[in-house]
């Protein structure tokens, strides 16, 4: 008598490898705030970043932050390393010039091929990306 053993495999899909949840405003000490804020306040976006691999995986974490009209006002980025399971909260600082409504776009992308030689172009997303409105 044989006893097979199968493990089930499964791969995650590409835009499942990362959860990004909870967008939100946090002052400079983290405390959460409101997403209505004045002009020239400086603010942290950040989102909670879970790996949902097995494996380590190297990250960027882009901020993008758009005008009314859908216009790039600012884009900045900070570049990490999750272990399997891990969650981080990254956060970039932005304070807004105008008065007016902003969309706060947040992405997290793979950087784990030669990270320093991969172009920005041939980047892949490591989730679906999340959006935050915010008024000033």
């Amino acid at each position: 008598m044989f006893t097979i053993f199968i493990n089930p495999a499964f791969a995650i899909e590409p835009l499942d490898r990362v959860d990004i949840t909870n967008p939100r405003l946090v002052n400079s000490f983290g405390s959460q705030i409101s997403n209505q804020i004045n002009v020239n306040q400086q603010i942290q976006i950040t989102a909670d970043v879970k790996n949902n691999q097995d494996k380590t995986q190297t990250f960027v974490y882009i901020v993008q932050v758009k005008n009314q009209n859908g216009v790039i006002i600012t884009i900045g980025w900070i570049s990490g390393l999750l272990n399997p399971g891990q969650t981080f909260s990254p956060a970039l600082s932005w304070a807004p010039k105008i008065s007016g409504e902003y969309t706060a776009e947040i992405y997290v992308w793979d950087v784990s091929e030669e990270g320093s030689t991969k172009s920005w172009q041939r980047l892949d997303a490591l989730a679906e990306q999340v959006s935050l409105k915010i008024t000033s």
